[in-house]
């Protein structure tokens, strides 16, 4: 199913505000097994909006349009598509009565203390207006767009607050779109594998070796310092060229899935939504262990990762920043000759900074890393890009050089997710 993206707004085609929500949106249609057609930025002009929803509506399976929904006199997107698609508003009822509703709430509570501002009869209607033939959705919650449904094809209308948009979005355009196509019903088996390790071009290669079943579908995506490969699956009776049952559907996704696994190996480090310090997380939640970080180039990247994972305080012990090595040697008890003698970078440092850092947590594993992030600080012997990453454990502790390319932020990002990754490694060894 191809999909057009269409954000409404002055502010944002002013760059007043920056467009977070068609980014939000593509990439959870992708994830979800959908094509991006376009992604479009218009401003409030209902001869626009209308010319780029009709236009949509001639190339592409499902429309999504964020922006425009509110009460003030630039909130032009439902007018515009009325005019447009011809198809007269009327007040939904059911709407109007849960805007009346939250606002009663509203001024009840105090809003926190705060005043409230009094919304007039004609903004409540201007709320609550939806052209002929258009669903509410989740009208009774406290934010709600709708679906219209034209010539075959739905147009979902989002709010363009991005926190109201993401949440209509996951709870009802998603659900709604899997189930769509051409008013059949049919079944969208996907997945999303997270790689990390192989460049695009040798993933590529790979899975271009395969048999896999001609009804799968396989997107290639960078996404740096990942690479993403997303499967896709379709069924649907009376459809050529797709499995005509659940079952012929379910056996071809699975036997896709198992070839792409194999070939790909310990490279995929988990599936949709899984990041890497999840993954890290429930290993060793399951292996009842805990885990320290020393930083050093990456700043607090790594434990502001780990930190961000819900339920890291059974596992996440804490860590050093020590990016001046007056804190190497007073926190992690790195010595000064060491410093002297092998420099700040350098595999004997990264190992004192992990074991330091392990025996300051009492933690059961720990990892480092110090390294030139640049654009300065480089020589021959040690170039941008130079980082060590060390582990330390029961076993004892061990480091590891590399050589990363790319911008400051870049050569940072890659080298806390190849700490991370080194971590899951360690993990699935016995």
């Amino acid at each position: 199913m191809k999909i057009e993206i269409i954000a409404i707004g002055d502010e944002l085609t002013s760059g007043r505000i920056i467009n977070t929500t068609s980014s939000f949106a593509a990439r959870r249609l992708f994830e979800a097994g959908f094509d991006i057609y376009a992604i479009h930025t218009i401003g409030d002009t209902p001869r626009l909006i209308g010319e780029a929803v009709r236009r949509a509506l001639t190339h592409v399976d499902a429309v999504i349009v964020t922006g425009g929904l509110g009460a003030t006199d630039d909130d032009l997107t439902t007018e515009a598509i009325s005019n447009a698609l011809g198809r007269p508003t009327a007040v939904n009822e059911e709407m109007l009565a849960a805007i009346r509703h939250h606002l009663r709430e509203r001024s009840e509570q105090g809003a926190a203390g705060l005043p409230i501002r009094q919304t007039g009869a004609d903004h409540l209607e201007k709320l609550a207006r939806l052209p002929r033939g258009a669903e509410a959705l989740n009208p009774w919650g406290k934010m709600s767009g709708y679906r219209l449904v034209h010539n075959g094809k739905p147009i979902y209308f989002l709010p363009g607050i991005p926190s109201q948009m993401r949440r209509l979005l996951i709870d009802y355009v998603l659900p709604g779109l899997a189930t769509w196509s051409d008013g059949q019903t049919s079944m969208i088996r996907q997945r999303l594998f997270r790689i990390f390790g192989l460049p695009e071009i040798e993933v590529n290669r790979r899975i271009a070796a395969l048999a896999l079943p001609k009804t799968a579908r396989l997107g290639y995506y960078p996404v740096f310092p990942d690479v993403h490969l997303n499967l896709v699956v379709r069924s649907m009776d009376g459809v050529e060229g797709l499995p005509a049952t659940k079952q012929a559907g379910d056996a071809a996704f699975t036997g896709a899935v198992a070839m792409i696994e194999e070939t790909l190996g310990e490279a995929i480090y988990g599936h949709n939504q899984e990041t890497l310090s999840a993954v890290v997380g429930r290993r060793l939640l399951g292996k009842k262990l805990t885990l320290a970080t020393a930083e050093s180039c990456t700043g607090g990247m790594i434990g502001e990762w780990l930190t961000s994972t819900p339920g890291s305080s059974a596992w996440y012990l804490g860590g050093v920043i020590s990016y001046a090595n007056q804190v190497k040697e007073g926190a992690l008890a790195v010595s000064k000759e060491m410093l002297a003698s092998h420099g700040a970078v350098s595999a004997e440092v990264a190992e004192a900074m992990a074991a330091g850092v392990r025996r300051l947590c009492r933690a059961d594993l720990a990892i480092s890393v110090t390294g030139i992030a640049g654009p300065d600080g480089g020589s021959d012997e040690k170039p941008v890009g130079t980082v060590y990453i060390g582990l330390a454990d029961e076993q004892g502790t061990h480091a590891e050089r590399f050589l990363f390319d790319g911008g400051r932020r870049q050569i940072r990002e890659i080298s806390a997710q190849t700490a991370l990754n080194i971590v899951r490694k360690r993990l699935a060894a016995p």
